[in-house]
């Protein structure tokens, strides 16, 4: 009996990350591509909406999808925390549940 595609792929995840500025947002994006920590970083501008030290807060921020393997996270983590500005950056992972062969082959040669 075949292996449903999504108990292979369970090693995959997909961190998100938000910073205050692009130029912070491709700092981390880079430092992590270069140090085969992630295969890829998406970086989006958003508008966030936040709950902060007694304040509603509106605010752009640069939101980054970091394409990696689940145990890589630890290290991912570390990385980005001495990095960003933020006091308590999110750094949030997500279980990549479905992807082609092709792309978890990809994903785990380079990193």
């Amino acid at each position: 009996m075949d292996v449903p595609q999504y108990e292979k792929m369970i090693d995959a995840i997909i961190i998100s990350v938000l910073t205050p500025s692009e130029e912070e947002a491709l700092n981390i994006a880079n430092a992590l591509v270069k140090r085969h920590l992630a295969g890829a970083v998406n970086i989006s501008k958003v508008r966030s909406i936040y709950y902060w030290r007694e304040k509603i807060y509106d605010r752009q921020e640069w939101l980054l999808l970091i394409k990696t393997r689940r145990e890589r996270f630890e290290e991912i983590k570390t990385e980005v925390t001495k990095l960003h500005s933020y006091e308590v950056p999110e750094i949030v992972a997500f279980p990549i549940i479905s992807a082609s062969d092709a792309y978890i082959k990809w994903l785990k040669e380079v990193t």
